[in-house]
């Protein structure tokens, strides 16, 4: 990996259009120039301007920018949308600090022992270390796994806030890329079919990769927490330091043909495959099935003080002849400093400038 490892975006493939419209309680987009709604501004801000981006509440018909909302809308929600003053489902429903049912929501693997028992092997810890000790090389460096958090009653506050995030946005939890009937194949991600070529993730590095999917299913857990900010909603904050270089985690959810997308409201769409024939480009959705990845925040590439949040990149790589998206940490992370990365690696399509 070094300064030539393509990045990626988590994309949204229909951005709003000039002429698109607002959205009144019949469902539909009605154009601004019809003259029930000509005179429609911002609640927030009070500017009838960019109306191609203005939402009307389903209840009380004011009308919001999708930038002027706190937490920011990327999109036009699907459904009914209201206002903050009129959402009847203000209050965020917690997952239960239950073992039982964490275990059983993350389906991990250990039938002998529980979280609290379970302490990392010698296996695991060799590996880590024989990982450290190689990436002051300087011709390549390599991947570090996660450390999980020692304590067991934190690691279930950390599953348990994700577990939380996945329920308000209606997702089941999968640590893989899903192929779902009607959907692309596994055979249709063929990394050798990538436009301009894929690197090709070494063997250390994927023994690496496959160590933190192990360690994930035995209960032990990278050190992040989701948290709910009333500005940027959902996000991910560091709960211990995290080295550079450091795997976060993968980016996963269903595996679909971006055709298949191209009016889909989803704004968490990852690019996964392009190839010279767009009717086999390739991208995740992660609004069904996903992880901790959906919930990592983009920077705002149109400001410095934006661009200096970034900590994590966005990195695809051919793992045994398959495209995967992997975030790794892009310098060393601050216990507490929350996880941000560039959603417009090298494409420019994800709409940024109103991020906070």
């Amino acid at each position: 990996m070094g300064s030539s490892t393509t990045v990626v975006l988590r994309r949204r493939t229909e951005a709003p259009k000039p002429g698109r419209t607002l959205r009144n309680r019949s469902n539909s987009r009605k154009t601004v120039e019809e003259d029930e709604y000509s005179d429609t501004s911002c609640d927030k801000c009070g500017s009838g301007e960019y109306p191609a981006q203005l939402l009307l509440c389903d209840k009380c018909d004011r009308g919001f920018h999708l930038f002027c909302l706190r937490p920011i809308l990327a999109s036009v929600p699907k459904g009914s949308w209201f206002c903050p003053s009129c959402d009847d489902n203000k209050n965020l429903t917690k997952f239960p600090l239950v073992q039982t049912k964490i275990v059983d929501f993350f389906r991990i693997q250990r039938p002998s022992n529980s979280i609290n028992e379970f302490s990392p092997g010698k296996d695991c810890q060799k590996k880590r270390k024989r990982g450290s000790s190689l990436v002051v090389s300087k011709k390549r460096r390599r991947l570090l796994p996660f450390n999980p958090t020692k304590d067991p009653t934190r690691r279930l506050e950390q599953m348990t806030s994700l577990a939380t995030a996945l329920l308000a946005a209606g997702a089941d939890f999968s640590n893989e890329l899903t192929y779902m009937p009607g959907m692309a194949p596994r055979s249709a991600n063929h990394a050798a079919l990538e436009r301009e070529g894929m690197q090709v993730l070494s063997k250390d590095d994927t023994e690496t990769l496959q160590l933190c999917k192990n360690m994930m299913k035995q209960g032990e857990w990278p050190p992040l927490m989701v948290v709910f900010d009333p500005k940027e909603g959902f996000t991910v904050e560091a709960d211990a330091i995290i080295k550079d270089w450091t795997i976060i985690t993968e980016y996963v959810g269903d595996v679909d043909y971006l055709n298949n997308r191209e009016v889909d409201d989803g704004d968490s769409m990852m690019t996964l495959l392009t190839t010279n024939d767009p009717s086999k480009d390739l991208v995740i959705c992660p609004d069904k099935h996903s992880n901790i990845a959906r919930f990592i925040n983009g920077i705002n590439n149109h400001t410095p003080a934006g661009k200096k949040k970034q900590n994590v990149k966005c990195v695809r790589f051919d793992v045994d002849g398959e495209c995967r998206v992997l975030l790794v940490a892009n310098r060393d992370i601050r216990k507490g400093e929350r996880l941000y990365y560039d959603y417009n690696g090298y494409e420019n399509e994800y709409p940024t400038a109103h991020f906070v």
